[in-house]
């Protein structure tokens, strides 16, 4: 059985925890979490249910070090007492950075829910090169998923362009009911607020959808797609009736959630036809995100206009929170399979559900 760091107690980083003791993949060795008053307790004080007595620590490396006394590091050739990490702690990629370079530096396979990493070349080019040497310096191997960025809206598309001899364009649809989501989650998406509040929080950038453009850029990468421009967009979803939400009551007309839009125009060939200079005016790819308190119709849908047409929907959609859980434990024996380096869906074994 795995020996697991997991670095992020925050609700989604517990319900992981609940996770790993339920499915019974791994155990927990050490745990961090930044907050004080999470300091020292065992992490089943925590999460009664995971049954891990181990610490929780203030950093990664006062975890390390109980964590290699308590097992005897010499019993493990003096190696880290540790298989693998998970990181679940921020979507922004630059914050999660000295974590990643502490965990690299441990030579560990490191599975983060950071919604940038999933294709970081887009907004952190450096960066993204940086981690990926440190890895491969340090014997480290480093992918960012999750349900969406992640799965349903990037790797899911591309996996179902395989059946194709030829694509024109890909559209995606995520279509969430909120109610059952965690709080966090609900107020990311603005749920309860009113136009004022929501532009700015939509202007100073805490709401906001993560991962939209790393999709778009991901699926374009890996079919060969040349992106000339591309935009996001974002407003809110009215809620037509008062709703008694977890969040707090929302009132009609208040923000019930968000829909956002990403939308890319170029060529589906790297090189342009000269028989056909102009451009064509309609995106090539298309990502639709909304998700609203009370939203009806819940879904998942990929359309992609290729040869031959394929048009998928998960009806009633893919639970998020279970759905990210699942995935980023899924992927630890995918990623332990890796070469060293910073990865991608794409580019580590196929992840499939794991006993």
């Amino acid at each position: 059985m795995l020996n697991l760091l997991h670095v992020g107690l925050g609700p989604l980083g517990r319900i992981m925890v609940s996770d790993i003791a339920r499915r019974g993949i791994a155990t927990i060795t050490a745990a961090v979490d930044i907050d004080p008053a999470l300091s020292g307790k065992k992490l089943s004080d925590v999460v009664p249910e995971c049954g891990f007595d181990c610490p929780i620590s203030p950093s990664i490396e006062r975890a390390t070090t109980l964590a290699a006394l308590g097992q005897g590091s010499a019993q493990r050739g003096g190696a880290t007492p540790f298989d693998a990490a998970l990181l679940t702690t921020s979507s922004d990629l630059a914050t999660c950075a000295p974590s990643l370079r502490e965990l690299c530096a441990l030579g560990l396979p490191i599975v983060s829910t950071c919604e940038e990493l999933l294709y970081p070349w887009l907004r952190h080019k450096a960066l993204a090169d940086e981690l990926d040497a440190l890895a491969k310096r340090h014997g480290a191997r480093l992918l960012g998923t999750g349900v969406n960025p992640g799965f349903l809206m990037d790797t899911l598309p591309v996996a179902a362009t395989a059946v194709c001899r030829a694509v024109r364009s890909v559209k995606v649809w995520r279509i969430q009911d909120a109610t059952t989501r965690r709080i966090p989650f609900q107020k990311k998406i603005g749920a309860g607020l009113d136009d004022a509040a929501f532009n700015a929080q939509v202007q100073d950038g805490s709401l906001r959808h993560v991962g939209l453009g790393e999709s778009i850029h991901f699926i374009a990468h890996y079919l060969g797609f040349k992106i000339d421009r591309w935009e996001e967009s974002i407003e809110p979803v009215k809620a037509d009736r008062d709703i008694n939400a977890t969040i707090g009551p929302i009132k009609q007309g208040a923000a019930s959630g968000v829909r956002q839009f990403a939308r890319a125009w170029g060529r589906t060939h790297p090189k342009p036809e000269t028989r056909n200079p102009k451009p064509d005016p309609s995106p090539i790819l298309e990502l639709t995100f909304q998700a609203a308190i009370g939203q009806s119709d819940p879904h998942d849908r990929i359309v992609i206009d290729g040869e031959p047409p394929i048009d998928l929907t998960l009806k009633g959609g893919v639970h998020g929170d279970i759905a990210t859980s699942a995935i980023s434990l899924n992927a630890i024996p995918s990623l332990i399979a890796a070469p060293p380096g910073l990865h991608t869906m794409a580019t580590i074994p196929l992840v499939r559900f794991v006993r």
